[in-house]
């Protein structure tokens, strides 16, 4: 890429009328230059079986190479046509709630060969037709894809050869799952039951992993195809999105991102936020360090709001902070979902960049800046390297254990992530995401592992062996507790990582008017801190364990909260339970300062947020963002520079003042 791109999703297909010249001309007008088209309009190319009409593609194509706005073009497998499902029923999933009903998108069985023999054609179909257009960069195959819960006869029986192949016999399944309960145990292959109705965390927890294999192995078939036709200086992405909490929220609970990435040249994503006073720019750098995680590169954001539901209708400059963060996270893309706001169906109130009335108006307006910024500053900003010494490790198999064994309020892993993450963000720390069978631990200074519930040996093995040579590691609760089978261990708790933590626990309860104190609250501020939700009943297991939290509770009060141990060269911090946002914040703080990270960033905090990466000419480029409705002031500590958007001096030790929702950033 040799520009920042900025860009809409584009339906030529969804237009009252037709106004695509003017479109074009007030896209141009905006600096967008790059549309995605196509991913949702299957019954549109593909009117009746077999009878093929591009004719709105070609006309979009051909109207925006004249233009010289490029185009991403998706493969429309997300939605699937009438005729396919009056002729071929069977192509809808079968989920746990039963057959799926026709009509909205994402509800065909992604393993069923006659849906996929139809969406290999008009994959085919279709690609071969764009591919060497002129206006073509890349392609996105399906759209926030995920097996949607397909649990049909077929999926079930290719779930028993898949547990035949990975465990061989039945006594083996038996043994580690424990399905001698209740009379679980199967005894012959034949006897396997549908696990739709499973009471066994285990089974049930494996058959989700297969679940999120069917999406690794549906996508890496598209890339292949699309790859048959794909040119050299074309890619392919796809559009991931994660867990959806009304936006943005954690970690996707049905793909694994790390493996279903793999094909792909470049990973894309969807993130979307709270905006007007709660707008925190947290779910815009979760999703951004994830993305750029993946494939440990610069990413594209296809999808992020434009204007979306009355309670997301940007504030005056939120629009431009938001697609200034998403740069400074790694982007090299910003796209909005989508152009105009339809005027028909399901989505007619999720507003695009251009209202029902199709005029300009004061978000489109504000787009305009960030058009003609992003023209002028792509030099500078593409392709941002980062360099993080901090890493957060996330896995899906513990997301699903945990979603079997929720905590007692009902909050899941996705709630203990973002609990230590959002905290993180709001000191400034930038971070990494990894998965626990990450290799090279040794790239990180300091590694935050949240609620690791099932996890094999090894892993836990290697973060003992990463810490014993100096690393240094915070654990949440619930961490090590089941192996990769979601099988609890039988030793004293937190199992294999008991040894670099220094405590242990068997008992564990719900908090109920549980405070914290201790070494964390001794700063003056005579501020205390509470348990939520759920807390391990911690014993040191020598003097030597630092305690940094207790419980303030008749009853529990013997026992620690949170500690800290001298393991090797390096430090394990333990957290017993679910601590409020104030105390989370100060047990991490205390970790990044004895990592050796505690630096200038952090002297700022949220409202004010720092973001830092590395121009492709060796310059460092510095973001700061502020998050509120009131100026934030600081005084600027580095080297004098450059402050891109004025193209003023920014001298070291001059007081800066940025106005609410605002921004500057400095290259030096």
């Amino acid at each position: 890429m040799k520009k920042l791109l900025y860009g809409v999703a584009y339906y030529d297909e969804y237009m009252p009328n037709d106004r695509l010249n003017e479109d074009i001309r007030m896209m141009k007008e905006a600096g967008i230059n790059v549309v995605r088209i196509a991913e949702s309009t299957w019954s549109t190319h593909e009117p009746q079986n077999g009878v093929f009409d591009f004719s709105s593609v070609d006309r979009v194509l051909d109207a925006m190479h004249a233009a010289g706005i490029h185009v991403i073009v998706g493969t429309p497998t997300y939605a699937v046509p009438t005729w396919m499902v009056k002729e071929h029923p069977d192509v809808l999933a079968v989920t746990p709630l039963g057959p799926g009903k026709y009509g909205a998108r994402q509800i065909m069985d992604i393993t069923n060969p006659v849906y996929l023999f139809y969406a290999e054609r008009i994959i085919r179909k279709l690609i071969s037709r764009v591919a060497n257009h002129p206006a073509v960069i890349g392609y996105q195959t399906d759209n926030e894809t995920k097996h949607y819960n397909t649990a049909g006869p077929n999926v079930q029986l290719q779930f028993v050869k898949y547990m035949r192949e990975k465990f061989g016999s039945l006594d083996e399944i038996n043994r580690r799952f424990g399905l001698d309960y209740w009379s679980n145990r199967i005894n012959s292959w034949e006897d396997f039951p549908s696990v739709i109705g499973t009471i066994n965390g285990s089974l049930g927890a494996e058959f989700s992993r297969f679940q999120r294999k069917l999406v690794t192995d549906f996508l890496a078939w598209q890339v292949a195809i699309v790859n048959e036709y794909k040119q050299p200086h074309q890619f392919v992405t796809q559009n991931f999105d994660f867990d959806w909490r009304g936006h943005s929220y954690g970690i996707q609970p049905s793909v694994d991102h790390f493996e279903a990435v793999k094909p792909f040249d470049i990973a894309g994503v969807d993130i979307y936020h709270p905006s007007q006073s709660e707008l925190t720019g947290i779910e815009v750098s979760f999703g951004g360090d994830m993305a750029r995680s993946l494939k440990r590169s610069n990413y594209l954001v296809l999808e992020t709001q434009a204007q979306a539901f009355p309670n997301w209708t940007p504030y005056p400059g939120q629009l431009r902070l938001l697609a200034f963060s998403h740069v400074a996270s790694g982007a090299s893309m910003v796209a909005y979902w989508h152009w105009h706001s339809i005027h028909n169906s399901f989505e007619t109130y999720w507003k695009g960049l251009v209202s029902h009335d199709l005029q300009p108006n004061p978000v489109y307006n504000e787009a305009v800046t960030i058009g003609r910024d992003f023209a002028r500053l792509s030099g500078a900003l593409l392709g941002l390297k980062k360099t993080n010494r901090v890493a957060v490790m996330v896995s899906n198999e513990a997301l699903t254990a945990m979603e079997w064994f929720k905590l007692p309020d009902g909050r899941t892993y996705n709630d203990v992530v973002r609990r230590m993450y959002d905290e993180l963000y709001k000191m400034n720390v930038s971070c990494d995401f990894i998965q626990p069978n990450f290799d090279n631990l040794d790239e990180y200074k300091l590694i935050v592992v949240s609620a690791l519930y099932a996890v094999t040996d090894e892993a836990l093995e290697r973060l003992n062996a990463y810490t014993a040579e100096g690393g240094h590691v915070v654990y949440s609760f619930k961490s090590g507790f089941a192996d990769d089978v979601v099988k609890v261990r039988t030793t004293s708790q937190p199992g294999i990582i008991s040894e670099a933590c220094g405590v242990t626990y068997s008992m564990f309860v719900e908090p109920k008017g549980v405070g914290l104190a201790g070494q964390l609250f001794n700063d003056g501020t005579a501020q205390v801190g509470t348990v939520e939700s759920f807390m391990e009943l911690l014993t040191p297991v020598s003097e030597e364990v630092e305690v940094l939290a207790t419980y303030v509770h008749p009853h529990w009060g013997q026992y620690v909260a949170a500690t800290r141990n001298r393991y090797g060269k390096g430090l394990a911090t333990y957290i017993g339970g679910m601590f409020d946002a104030s105390s989370m914040r100060r047990v991490l703080q205390e970790a990044v300062k004895a990592a050796g990270l505690w630096g200038t960033d952090q002297q700022l905090a949220f409202p004010l947020i720092v973001k830092t990466g590395e121009s492709r000419e060796g310059d460092t480029i510095r973001f700061y963002f502020n998050y509120s409705d009131d100026t934030q002031t600081f005084i600027y500590p580095y080297n004098s520079g450059t402050e891109l958007l004025s193209s003023e001096e920014m001298k070291q030790g001059e007081e800066v003042e940025i106005e609410p929702w605002g921004m500057c950033i400095v290259r030096c």
